[in-house]
């Protein structure tokens, strides 16, 4: 995300290297490169203009520190700023009520139904909260059946009265049900439209009256840049809504709508959306986010997603596998699935810092591990317990029926053995070397 601005914004930055202080005339040269960079980035031109004045009354007559030059001090400025502009502080979803309503406003195409299911999705596994998605979209069609498929996928409830056409009545009538049932979150997916009308705004509007949500969030596609802003100012102008969502951000490239609707509309961005799979959504934290778009990674939120999947038990059990040379491919493949439930590979590789930049041009598919996964899925329990049984003729029948080559399988084979035996040297720090290997998988591991 973010990819060209975080590059122009680099390139700005590095005007500064070798100047011994700031001055008024190179921090102009550097910020009218960022105003630039911003402006690519489909930030408003105002926006642009005032965030670069802000950063140069700061950056003029600053002393640059010993531990400084003048390029840090003006990354640290613009980091600073970036965050301002985000909302500066992370805001957290209101929970209160019982039960917690939560309604989704948005335009068709937007990503509300799908977010919707992933917000519930979060809810469950990160707050232990019993949640109810309601279908109050009465006029897409297969909408609720596709909210269905979703509630199904991540085990969450779906209220729905199939030939009610009454989106108001219906959303009363689900947290009548969940007040019934136990429930003490309702997350009410509403109708969109291909752009805003009157018909549209008067509906959510009457349902906002109606069920009074703790939550109104309102969902927008960050890659429509500015028209994402302007449609969200339409709807805050009605709703007063408490929050906004971006969807699809991993897919953006400028990232316009992430820094400017916070300014536009005063109202926090509280999730964003980074992938397709229900577990690619993100708490916003606007500091974090000025990292990432200044190159610097993100290892708080990386930390965060490798801690949601280790489980201590798992962890003490491997252990005493690998103390005693019973690491196998059962135990190969497990920890495989812990790392591919952190989100997307280009997204963590983006949080690493440094990582982002050095491996821009390269390819991280999502389905990396995939070749791995057919040759350890083609073994016999036996073979995965014991890989050293797997012989010239085991080999032959395991990449036939992985649809691998037989270099394929001694490559993984030869790595599998070497991992191996780092994790028995290092006990306690296998882990972490497993995960470096993993990030070094172009090196020839099958299916990379």
């Amino acid at each position: 995300m973010f990819n060209n601005l975080s590059d122009k914004l680099d390139k700005a930055l590095h005007l500064l290297k070798g100047h011994g202080k700031i001055t008024e005339v190179n921090v102009a040269e550097t910020l009218k490169e960022v105003r630039r960079a911003l402006l690519d980035a489909d930030v408003n031109f105002k926006i642009a203009k005032d965030f670069t004045v802000r950063v140069k009354e700061k950056a003029i007559g600053q002393n640059v520190l010993t531990t400084l030059n003048p390029s840090q001090l003006m990354v640290k400025l613009v980091k600073d700023e970036l965050t301002d502009l985000m909302g500066g502080e992370t805001a957290g979803v209101n929970l209160s009520g019982n039960p917690t309503v939560i309604l989704m406003a948005g335009l068709q195409g937007s990503g509300k139904t799908t977010f919707s299911g992933k917000l519930a999705n979060y809810l469950k596994t990160k707050k232990t909260r019993q949640v109810l998605l309601v279908g109050a979209d009465v006029y897409r069609p297969a909408a609720i059946n596709q909210l269905q498929v979703v509630g199904e996928q991540i085990g969450v409830e779906v209220y729905a009265e199939v030939d009610n056409k009454n989106p108001v009545e219906i959303a009363k009538n689900a947290i009548a049900y969940a007040k019934a049932n136990g429930k003490n979150t309702v997350i009410i997916d509403t109708a969109g439209r291909l752009a805003i009308d009157e018909a549209l705004m008067t509906e959510i509007s009457n349902i906002h009256k109606a069920v009074h949500p703790e939550e109104t969030l309102f969902v927008v596609d960050s890659m429509t840049g500015q028209d994402a802003v302007n449609t969200a100012k339409a709807f805050n102008d009605l709703l007063n809504f408490d929050g906004v969502v971006l969807t699809k951000l991993d897919g953006d490239t400028r990232g316009g709508a992430a820094l400017t609707i916070k300014s536009v509309v005063d109202k926090p961005i509280k999730f964003i959306g980074t992938g397709e799979k229900m577990e690619a959504i993100d708490v916003f934290h606007p500091d974090r986010m000025a990292d990432r778009i200044l190159g610097m990674g993100d290892v708080v939120s990386l930390v965060e997603r490798a801690q949601e999947q280790f489980d201590e038990e798992e962890s003490r059990k491997l252990q005493k596998k690998i103390a005693k040379n019973q690491f196998g491919f059962d135990d190969f493949l497990s920890q495989i699935q812990q790392i591919k439930k952190m989100g997307n590979m280009k997204d963590l590789v983006g949080m690493i810092p440094g990582a982002g930049k050095a491996l821009k041009d390269v390819d991280i598919d999502d389905d990396a591990f995939k070749g791995i996964e057919a040759i350890i899925n083609s073994m016999t329990p036996l073979e995965r317990t014991e890989p050293k049984t797997i012989d010239a003729s085991r080999k032959k029948r395991i990449a036939k029926g992985s649809g691998t080559s037989i270099t394929e399988v001694n490559q993984l084979l030869k790595q599998f053995f070497q991992m191996s035996k780092m994790m028995k040297m290092m006990q306690g720090g296998g882990a972490k070397k497993m995960m470096q290997m993993m990030q070094g998988a172009k090196n020839g591991m099958p299916g990379m």
